[in-house]
Formats: C-alpha cells, structure tokens, sequence
C-alpha cells in the first residue's frame, strides 16, 4: 500500500524525521510518501499557525493523495483532519488521535506529555473533540525545543522521563502518550526508564492507517463526509479547484 505523510509545517528536518519513524513502524509492504508544507510556520505552535497549516494541509492533499490508499497527517494537532476526510474517499489518520485511541486500550487512565505551555489547550481541547477528555489522567507541559532540532536530545530526554514519572506518580496514569511529530521513534528509548507503556503518534498512525486501508471502508454518501458538491472556486490552487469541480478527482488510480 502507499501512505501518504503530511506534513503540514514548512520543516524538512521534521519531515525527514518522521519519515524515517514511520518506516520503521511500517509492514514491508508500506511504501511512505512524505510531503512538506509548501507555506506556512516552520513549527506550528500557535492557533493561527494552525489555521495556515489546514490550507497547507488540503493544498497538499489534493494534489498528492490520488494514488494513494491512506494518509497519515503527521502533525500533533491532527490538523484538518475531519476537512481530509470530507474530501478524500481513502483512510485518512491523525497522529495524535491515533495515539490516545491506541492508549485508551493499554491503560485506564492516559497521561499526556506536549512539549510547550502555550499549546497545552490545543491539545485538552483535541481530546475533548475525541470525547475522550475523561480518560485522561493529567498533562504535563516540557518546555524544550530539542527535539526540533539534530544534536544532543540528553536534557529533552530527561525532562521527557521526568514528566512520565510525575504523571504515573501524582495522576496515576497508566499508559503515556508523547505528543508532537518529532517524538517519532523517541519511546522506544525511553521505555527502559519508565513503568508504563510509552506511545507516540507516528508509530500508532501507521498501524493505523495500514489496518483501516486493508478494511477497504466504503466513502460516506451522506451525511457531513459525503463527497464534495461541485462548486465555483476562487484563486485556490489547481488541485483544490478540481476536488469541486470533477468529484472523483481524488480516487485512487
């Protein structure tokens, strides 16, 4: 199968990196098709960094998810999700929801690290959209932008463990999941140093998509995620223009 990596911010560093995550999650059949934000924050860390990257995210998925069989939006706000969904009649993931969909059959109660005070509502505010709010144990914030970046990961790693500790400790937390794109491969490191399962989105978005693929699910005719109506479009890219205009643009080949 061909899964679709999105990208939705303008780093290829952050790219590279879960490119690299997701193939090692994948079966040997996978083949992972990274994408790249074409504009938009390098990091997206903030509401209307948000709101950009789900223009960049549909840009990107009208143009590069015909001849695909899922997607996985490998950003930690699952950004557009719901809008690719709509548009697209193939699976379609969202990192983070993966994770704590997958946490909540590991463990009774569920601690999230993210990585960034300012962006803590964002994610209490995804998992309140899951309808999973109430399973989650306690979220701690871990203010490093280490991971963001190649070199030495040895301080981001050990207030990471830090906060896993404190969350199984003080909140009773039974599973832990590592938000952000970039913890892409980070637990399996991690895990000799806590007691609980570690989980990031990358990896559980592949095992995913890939199952959700092989199920073949048939496109919604009705209801919010039917296809798209045909209609007139103003300066939007050529991609775009044609999901409203041919309805069975994005099919697969």
């Amino acid at each position: 199968m061909r899964l679709l990596l999105v990208n939705s911010n303008t780093s290829d560093f952050v790219t590279a990196k879960v490119a690299a995550a997701a193939r090692d999650a994948a079966a040997a059949r996978t083949e992972i098709v990274p994408v790249t934000g074409r504009f938009g924050a390098r990091v997206i860390s903030t509401r209307t960094e948000l709101a950009i990257a789900e223009h960049a995210t549909i840009d990107l998925l009208a143009e590069h998810a015909p001849g695909c069989d899922a997607v996985l939006i490998a950003v930690s706000y699952d950004v557009a999700l719901w809008a690719a969904r709509e548009m697209l009649d193939i699976p379609v993931v969202g990192i983070t929801e993966a994770a704590l969909l997958t946490a909540s059959m590991l463990g009774t109660r569920i601690g999230v690290v993210v990585f960034g005070k300012r962006v803590l509502p964002i994610y209490r505010e995804r998992a309140l959209q899951m309808g999973i709010g109430d399973r989650i144990a306690g979220w701690r914030a871990v203010e490093s932008t280490a991971p963001y970046a190649a070199g030495d990961q040895s301080e981001a790693d050990a207030l990471t463990i830090a906060a896993v500790r404190d969350l199984v400790e003080r909140d009773g937390a039974e599973v832990v999941v590592l938000t952000g794109a970039v913890m892409a491969g980070v637990p399996p490191r991690l895990q000799p140093h806590v007691d609980v399962p570690l989980l990031d989105g990358i990896s559980c978005g592949v095992k995913q998509a890939e199952a959700l693929a092989a199920l073949e699910p048939a496109k919604p005719r009705s209801g919010s995620l039917a296809p798209l109506p045909q209609r007139e479009m103003v300066g939007v890219a050529p991609a775009i223009d044609a999901l409203f205009g041919h309805p069975s643009n994005n099919k697969k080949d």
